[in-house]
């Protein structure tokens, strides 16, 4: 008898080195036994160490890909790199329409890992507060993006761990009007990984489509992450 596996769906942007971005969503949704299904939203130029530019891909662009996908019954679509906000509200407003009940994650990068500003003016529109299920921002991301509407907010929040001066390494979940801290592993001497937020935001998808609750997903993320970084002592890690 052949295994089903639930349908998962990244729409980020394509890095050649294969750290962060589709490529990397892919080889988590794979390795934790999903299918994983991809949209890119951006081409970039870049490698674990240095980004040199990038080149979007317009909504209408991000359409195309989508509609053929319509017929896969996808549960868990994972948003990272994409344009600008309207560009976000169009995307969610699509994929409610093509797959009814579909769980939505965005994790939002305001700048790359080599240090290269994607997004300056940053406030949340209503309409992504509607549509997405949950946020994964670092704390960077958090400060700028939801502080103006955490009152408002009807999604729930990953705040992660690895910026943070306060908590360092604790990720907090704000769901359901609680607050749960997951706590990670110190990691001296080990070096930092490229693409660790698309990794988690991926693995959370992932957790998420094969039917574990919130809270569980993230932890089990959380783990998937850390063996992520344990893999090796290079940027690129190994996904096992």
């Amino acid at each position: 008898m052949h295994e089903f596996r639930p349908y998962c769906l990244s729409i980020a942007g394509f890095d050649p080195s294969g750290g962060a971005g589709i490529i990397a969503d892919t080889k988590v949704f794979e390795c934790l036994k999903t299918y994983g299904l991809g949209v890119v939203s951006a081409l970039t130029y870049q490698n674990d160490a240095e980004f040199k530019g990038i080149r979007w891909c317009g909504f209408n662009e991000i359409k195309k890909q989508v509609m053929p996908l319509k017929n896969y019954p996808v549960k868990v679509v994972k948003i990272g790199l994409i344009e600008s906000l309207d560009q976000l509200v169009q995307t969610t407003d699509l994929l409610k329409n093509i797959f009814p009940g579909i769980f939505i994650i965005w994790d939002p990068i305001i700048k790359a890992s080599a240090g290269f500003g994607f997004h300056n003016d940053i406030s949340l529109p209503e309409r992504i507060i509607e549509n997405v299920d949950l946020i994964t921002p670092n704390f960077e991301e958090y400060t700028q993006l939801i502080p103006k509407v955490k009152k408002n907010l009807r999604c729930a929040i990953l705040l992660k761990g690895g910026h943070r001066k306060e908590k360092a390494g604790v990720d907090t979940l704000f769901y359901e009007n609680k607050s749960f801290d997951i706590k990670g592993e110190p990691f001296k001497g080990k070096k930092d990984k490229h693409g660790t937020g698309c990794v988690l935001s991926s693995a959370i998808a992932a957790y998420v489509a094969k039917g574990e609750s919130l809270t569980s997903a993230c932890t089990k993320a959380k783990l998937y992450v850390e063996r992520f970084i344990k893999s090796n002592n290079t940027k690129l890690g190994y996904h096992s």
